[in-house]
């Protein structure tokens, strides 16, 4: 069984909760749209969300106090790991009595493949994977690209087994952050709070992580609720029928206004100076290492 578990941030940490919980709506009902049912979905808050859950869907409310004074979306880094990674610990606790082969930690804006929890159910027993390929979602634009390095950019990328997060099998779901924080160490800010260098992590622990077969994941930008503040500029492939499916997206704009969203005039100049902007900091960096 795969264990889906998203964290949702606290509500003074956001721009307009409405919006998050609009957002997780849609992202659950992605999540939801498996062609297996060997899954769980875990959401950890700090507020119920106000809309019906997925069937294999399990709230679970928390009363951790804000990381940060009121920042809008984007909060220092420690504080924003803090919350997430202890909100995950949480989660994974939550998940124990289902008895998950494996855990898919995910952002709560994003979009997942369908065919995940099939995959998963194939190889029970596999040392687990990570989402190297996987695509830049922009709602606004109705448009997407390849995003490279998907682990490296997008928290929804590690499908890891459940035994590798070392799951305390005496604490519940109502401790505290302390001891959510104690019972799961050095974890919570290297693999759980934070996903950069996740992979290195487990490497070092002795877990080589196999990249996942197809591209797995959307990430979602231009939301006004992005951590990163991370938008999708340049050229831009418009939404298709086929990405439509696979992860659950539908479709913002008709055909005439996506295409001029993804390839109009102001993509071909975005393009242009990201280009030049590329140019110009590998020139400066040569300059300074010579």
């Amino acid at each position: 069984m795969l264990a889906f578990i998203t964290t949702l941030r606290h509500p003074q940490n956001s721009v307009d909760y409405g919006r998050v919980e609009a957002l997780l709506d849609d992202t659950l009902k992605s999540v939801a749209q498996q062609t297996s049912d060997d899954y769980v979905i875990i959401i950890v808050g700090n507020q119920r969300p106000g809309f019906p859950l997925p069937e294999r869907a399990h709230f679970v409310q928390v009363s951790f106090p804000p990381p940060a004074p009121p920042t809008g979306a984007r909060t220092a880094r420690e504080p924003f790991v803090w919350d997430k990674g202890t909100k995950l610990g949480i989660g994974l606790i939550a998940a124990l009595p289902f008895s998950p082969t494996h855990v898919m930690s995910f952002d709560a804006d994003d979009f997942v493949h369908r065919d995940l929890a099939s995959t998963v159910h194939d190889y029970p027993e596999h040392s687990g994977w990570v989402v190297r390929e996987g695509w830049m979602y922009s709602r606004a634009r109705n448009s997407y690209v390849a995003q490279r390095q998907f682990n490296r950019a997008c928290g929804t990328s590690f499908i890891i087994p459940f035994e590798a997060y070392g799951v305390p099998a005496n604490l519940t779901i109502s401790a505290s952050q302390e001891q959510v924080a104690l019972a799961f160490g050095e974890r919570l800010n290297a693999i759980m709070g934070a996903h950069r260098n996740a992979e290195t992590w487990f490497q070092k622990h002795g877990r080589l992580l196999e990249p996942f077969p197809y591209p797995a994941a959307v990430y979602h930008v231009d939301t006004g609720e992005n951590h990163s503040g991370k938008t999708l500029r340049g050229l831009a492939h418009p939404l298709n029928a086929k990405i439509q499916r696979e992860f659950g997206l539908r479709p913002t704009r008709g055909p005439i206004s996506t295409v001029w969203s993804a390839v109009g005039p102001r993509s071909v100049w975005e393009e242009i100076a990201h280009f030049g902007h590329r140019v110009l900091r590998r020139v400066t960096k040569a300059r300074s290492r010579s």
